[in-house]
């Protein structure tokens, strides 16, 4: 069930196709644009890198009771602006109560089912429970914890909107009381210094423990302590865009409000279907690759191209305003989740912008006789299927 909430998370759908400029209502919600400097040193060069990052082949760092690892410009140089961890944690098993310094967690439930506690700057907190197919987002700084809760294992991936974010940007519990002199804590909580004999020393990170109670269906009276914005968002729940290669479902800032750094996505695109060409003015995007086989073309300007095959458990970038197009080249659905590092969801379709542009005007432009132009679509097409 949800947990206390002042204002649920909207769930309407945009009025325009994906990425189209009707969209234009709903610019107050736009963000302030990612700094766009000079290339990182990985994309400077005469040939692109890859854009392909096979987390599925690394090897997690293991607890009791539950695995992660992660994906960051240490492994992956390319994604200097988002990082990800692939984490699982076993009935009651506790990603333990922490925060994060350097960057705001996305996060989609591949399977299985968790709760999250969450506290904010004004001291306001929400527990909630989550499943496959859920989102949540905490923004910097946010106090929060993790715990499955079965039954089987829950797998989740988290999104991070700073492709330099570690172990070293995040600080838990167990660790900074750890390392508190005993008679500090004692004064702190009004506590004898013996309360505290047993602590840990160093950094729990993952702890182990009985699966809790199920949350209450009604709240006791006066025991309602409500947050502004619920951090969980159900993005399974969502209608689906259709389109002739597949389906997409976005949720950005304007469907949940408390998203105020990043947006995402579930894209599946049918066999032998396309992600049409397309680039991202606003944001850089990573992706999880979910479920299927699939090939990333990415345009890199100055002649530059780079083509990378993937499969379920790679991770994928596409630098901000890098040119791109996903195909599926296998015989089931591909599957991906998108994490882009802006609030608000922007796409230029190279099929609408040849649309809107005078045949004379494209005839001049690639050398063709303007009748070429003719039986090209009119519009966004977004995910064609195959001929």
């Amino acid at each position: 069930m949800a947990g206390p909430s002042k204002r649920p998370a909207a769930r309407g759908q945009r009025s325009a196709p994906l990425g189209a400029a009707a969209a234009t209502p709903f610019l107050h919600l736009e963000t302030e644009q990612p700094a766009y400097g000079p290339s990182p040193a990985p994309l400077a060069g005469a040939e692109l890198p890859s854009f392909c990052y096979h987390l599925g082949a690394v090897a997690p760092k293991t607890f009791n009771g539950g695995t992660a690892k992660e994906a960051n410009v240490e492994g992956f140089p390319v994604s200097d602006k988002l990082a990800g961890v692939y984490m699982t944690l076993e009935p009651g098993a506790l990603r333990e109560l922490h925060w994060h310094a350097n960057a705001a967690e996305w996060a989609y439930v591949i399977e299985g089912r968790c709760r999250v506690t969450t506290i904010d700057p004004l001291g306001l907190s929400e527990i909630v429970d989550f499943g496959p197919g859920d989102v949540w987002y905490f923004p910097r700084g946010h106090g929060h914890s993790i715990q499955g809760i079965g039954p089987g294992t829950c797998t989740f991936i988290l999104v991070f909107d700073n492709g330099y974010f570690s172990e070293f940007g995040t600080f838990s519990i167990s660790d900074w009381l750890g390392h508190t002199p005993a008679d500090v804590l004692a004064r702190n909580f009004g506590l004898p210094v013996a309360t505290f004999a047993d602590f840990p020393k160093s950094e729990v990170y993952i702890a182990t423990g009985p699966v809790p109670a199920p949350l209450p269906q009604e709240a006791r009276p006066g025991s309602l302590n409500q947050v502004p914005l619920t951090h969980r968002y159900q993005l399974l729940a969502q209608a689906p865009e259709r389109f002739a290669g597949g389906t997409m479902r976005v949720v950005s800032e304007r469907e949940f409000p408390i998203s105020s750094t990043m947006t995402g996505a579930l894209l599946v695109i049918k066999p032998g279907g396309l992600r049409e060409l397309h680039w991202h003015p606003n944001a850089a995007e990573w992706q999880y690759y979910l479920k299927g086989n699939g090939r990333m073309t990415v345009f890199g300007s100055n002649g530059r191209a780079r083509t990378d095959d993937f499969a379920a458990g790679d991770v994928g970038y596409v630098p901000q305003g890098f040119g791109h197009y996903i195909e599926n080249t296998g015989d089931t659905d591909l599957e991906i989740v998108l994490v882009l590092n802006n609030a608000t969801y922007q796409s230029i379709s190279i099929t609408s912008w040849m649309s809107s542009t005078p045949d004379l005007l494209l005839a001049t432009n690639f050398k063709v006789p303007e009748a070429t132009f003719a039986a090209f679509p009119k519009g966004e097409v977004v995910m064609p299927e195959q001929d």
